[in-house]
């Protein structure tokens, strides 16, 4: 599917994801409890949020686009800590990356895994020149690019 600067909107009856491109060449942090790792991040590789309950799609856009332009850090918390279940939505910055329900938020560091709802469990998302590649999509999800317009309309959802 083509991708711009815009970032592409998929939405199931509960949730939805917002996928964009990195579009540049960056640093990441990922801080955990232990460690701080840093990766290389590629302009064609991809920028997720996910929001497992749904909410704001303008709350994702901000969040989305402080780790794509202003590279925000992402925050890694231990197995059991207690703000895992109050965290509204999780990034992943990867070439490709793997929705999965069975995972706790916001607890490992591996960025091609990603927390979602269970309705997008199973979805692969990939980067590749001009696009992204989505397998796996469940029927009656919806899948748009998003407009600037659009997201500051939705600041109530």
């Amino acid at each position: 599917m083509p991708l711009g600067g815009d970032p592409l909107l998929i939405r199931g009856e509960r949730s939805f994801l917002l996928v964009a491109k990195a579009c540049s060449r960056f640093t990441l942090c990922i801080e955990t409890p232990d460690d701080e790792y840093c990766q290389a991040v590629d302009p064609d590789d991809l920028v997720a949020v996910s929001m497992p309950e749904g909410g704001s799609v303008e709350q994702a856009r901000m969040m989305l686009e402080l780790v794509r332009c202003y590279h925000l850090p992402l925050v890694v918390l231990p197995k059991d800590h207690p703000g895992s279940k109050r965290l509204s939505m999780v990034v992943s910055v990867a070439p490709e990356i793997l929705l999965a329900c069975d995972i706790r938020r916001g607890t490992h560091p591996e960025q091609h895994l990603l927390c979602s709802s269970a309705e997008f469990s199973g979805i692969s998302l990939a980067g590749v020149p001009g696009g992204v590649a989505i397998e796996n999509l469940p029927p009656g999800v919806e899948v748009e690019h998003l407009e600037a317009e659009k997201s500051s309309a939705d600041k109530q959802q």
